[in-house]
This record gives C-alpha cells, sequence and structure tokens, in this order.
C-alpha cells in the first residue's frame, strides 16, 4: 500500500491524472492553431489563460509547432540626410496613442512579381493605421500610404521612417511639413532603431505564409488585406496581451476615466 512504501496518495492520484490533462490540452493548442496558425506558446498561455511554461511542456511533448514558415526581411535602400534626426530615442516609452507612428516597406515575390507593401504602425496601440500594396517602392507609394492613414481622422506629432528614398522624397517630408507633423529617421544602417516595423513584418509575412499558394494575384492581395485586420482585430500581441485595437479601445477608456469619471464609446 501507498502507507508501506511511504507514498502520498494524493500524488499518485495526481501521476494518474497527469497524463489526461496534458492529452485535453494537446487538442486545445491544436483547436488554438487552427484559428491562429502562427502562435507560440506564449501567446497560447495567453489566449488559454494558462502558464506559458505549462504552454511549452506540452507543446515540447507533443512536438506541436506554430504551422508557419520562416520569413526574411529585405531593407529598402537608404541615404544619408542630415536635415532630421531620430526624434523617437529621445521619446521612450511611448505611451500615448498617436503620439509617434512609424512607417516601412517590405518586399514581396508573388509568382515572380515583385510588391511592396507600405505601413504605418502607431507605436503606443502597435495597430497598423494604413496600408498600401504597389509593385514600385517610391514616394508615391509612401505619400497614398500617408493620406490613407490621415483621412481616419488621427494625425501623429512624430512620423518616424528609416532614411530610405522613398521616405525622404521631397513630395513626401513636403506633405508631412504642411500637415504640421514632425519627421524623424533612424540613423544609416541602423535597424534596430525601426525595431517596431522589423518586428511587424518579420511575424507578418512568417503568419501570412507561403503566397504562392494562391491562384491568382487578387487572392494574394485579398489575403494581405485580411491579415493585416486579423493582425489588428484578433492576434494577440505578446507586448500588450491582447489584440492591438483592443489595447487601443482600453487605452482610451483609460484616458476618459481619469478625465471625466466616465466614458461611453460609440
Amino acid at each position: 500500500s501507498a502507507r508501506v512504501l511511504g507514498i502520498n496518495r494524493k500524488n499518485i492520484y495526481r501521476h494518474r491524472q497527469q497524463p489526461g490533462k496534458d492529452l485535453v490540452l494537446k487538442e486545445q493548442i491544436e483547436a488554438v492553431h487552427r484559428e491562429h496558425p502562427a502562435y507560440g506558446h506564449r501567446r497560447i498561455a495567453l489566449h488559454l489563460g494558462i502558464n506559458h511554461k505549462r504552454a511549452l511542456r506540452v507543446m515540447r511533448q507533443f512536438h506541436l509547432r506554430p504551422p508557419r514558415r520562416q520569413a526574411k526581411y529585405r531593407a529598402t535602400r537608404s541615404t544619408t540626410h542630415h536635415a532630421y534626426r531620430n526624434l523617437v530615442r529621445d521619446q521612450q516609452p511611448i505611451t500615448q496613442a498617436h503620439h509617434v507612428w512609424c512607417s516601412d516597406l517590405s518586399r514581396m515575390v508573388y509568382r515572380g512579381t515583385v510588391w511592396y507593401l507600405a505601413t504605418i504602425e502607431d507605436i503606443a496601440t502597435r495597430q497598423i493605421i494604413a496600408h498600401r500594396l504597389g509593385k514600385r517602392h517610391d514616394s508615391h507609394l509612401v505619400l497614398a500610404t500617408l493620406q490613407q492613414a490621415l483621412a481616419t481622422g488621427a494625425k501623429p506629432i512624430i512620423f518616424h521612417s528609416d532614411q530610405g528614398t522613398e521616405f525622404m522624397a521631397e513630395r513626401c517630408t513636403r506633405y508631412l511639413s504642411q500637415q504640421a507633423i514632425r519627421i524623424s529617421v533612424s540613423d544609416v544602417a541602423s535597424p534596430w532603431q525601426n525595431g517596431h516595423k522589423e518586428s511587424f513584418y518579420g511575424r507578418f509575412k512568417a503568419e501570412l505564409g507561403d503566397i504562392n499558394r494562391f491562384d491568382e494575384v487578387g487572392e494574394f492581395l485579398e489575403a494581405v488585406h485580411h491579415q493585416i485586420h486579423y493582425y489588428n482585430h484578433h492576434c494577440i500581441h505578446t507586448a500588450l496581451r491582447m489584440p492591438p485595437t483592443a489595447f487601443a479601445a482600453q487605452m482610451f477608456s483609460d484616458t476618459c476615466l481619469q478625465k471625466w469619471g466616465t466614458c461611453i464609446l460609440s
């Protein structure tokens, strides 16, 4: 008996239950991966409300991996512009929505044709404010994305990017100046100074998956738009512990409570 062996009977019962609990969690993780195919153990844990160490243990036990690919990120060509400097470096941490927007372009090759995705992200909420696809990484694509972002009715104090020629083109810098938006740039060959965009594109491409699986270019373009909507509204951001739009709504609600005691969201 357990008493003769000096073993606690509760430990025996717990040991018998563990494999069954792990199998249940395995099925839950697989279900999460069907909806969120890029979730690693930390976002799995946040989604299921469990300890991340337990999620990692069970994923290792059953060889569960997020069904995503490794993405390659290519930077655009930069030039040195001494007129602008990195204003974001002195602003950390950024906790106010629409204080700083950051932007970058990323190269995507669909069945031999090169496309460029331009995005503008709010650093505080991690929301993608605007995005556009084009076949050329030029100032026209950047300006169109800027105009789309400002059409939302929001406007940043600072707009941050690298020193790519498309961002430093006169039509873009002039437009930003006309909107009374301060221009901030990363130092040359310093991609970590625009780390939010580096991180976003790395995860975005991994979660989007192999774009050559789409039969038509329209399907590819629709998938990009759908993935950005998914990122904004449904994907848990590990730094926020919730999707960006949910975090933005919470931030707005908290601000209203601090100012007026209550707030009604439309």
